[in-house]
């Protein structure tokens, strides 16, 4: 069973859109994405809140999600997520079936 996490990020100005653009461009999010047990990694943007960007991110299970949050890649992101100026909400699911 597969765990999703829906992460919103929040801010003014364009700025959750310039955060994922910058976790593109630096390269963070193919690191996420070739790390052990991550299965996906997307941003989505909602048409009718454009200051939120959504972060569909799945993992394998609860051990690779544990792996990911120990990883060198947290503390890019938290540095990115202070620079923008971002809140988080964060959702988890567990996936039933594939």
């Amino acid at each position: 069973m597969s765990l999703v996490i829906n992460i919103y990020y929040t801010g003014k100005d364009g700025s959750a859109r310039k955060f994922a653009e910058e976790m593109v461009s630096k390269g963070i999010v193919d690191l996420i994405r070739a790390e052990e047990g991550n299965e996906r990694y997307e941003y989505f943007f909602p048409m009718e809140d454009p200051e939120t960007v959504i972060l569909i991110d799945k993992w394998k299970n609860q051990e690779a999600l544990d792996l990911h949050h120990k990883s060198d890649m947290m503390k890019q992101i938290a540095e990115l997520r202070n620079k923008y100026g971002l809140r988080m909400k964060v959702e988890q699911f567990t996936e039933l079936s594939k």
